[in-house]
């Protein structure tokens, strides 16, 4: 899961692997890490990937509203 960088730099992670990866973090916290700094550390790595994943959603809807203005423009 993660490297001596912190793993897979989370900006290179496409929405779907941010997110299944935000979910096996969530369950290994949900199990209860050994130590407490492996308990912060999966805690770090799950908030990086749940911003990544806000990123993609935030650009999607971004996407999503330039269309939508495109398609009502050429309606007029």
């Amino acid at each position: 899961m993660t490297d001596a960088n912190g793993a897979a730099d989370v900006a290179t992670l496409t929405f779907e692997q941010a997110r299944d990866e935000l979910m096996h973090v969530v369950a290994e916290l949900e199990q209860g890490a050994p130590t407490l700094e492996q308990s912060l550390s999966l805690w770090e790595r799950g908030e990086a990937l749940a911003n990544r994943c806000d990123e993609w959603l935030v650009g999607a809807r971004k996407r999503l509203d330039a269309a939508r203005g495109a398609s009502s423009d050429g309606d007029a």
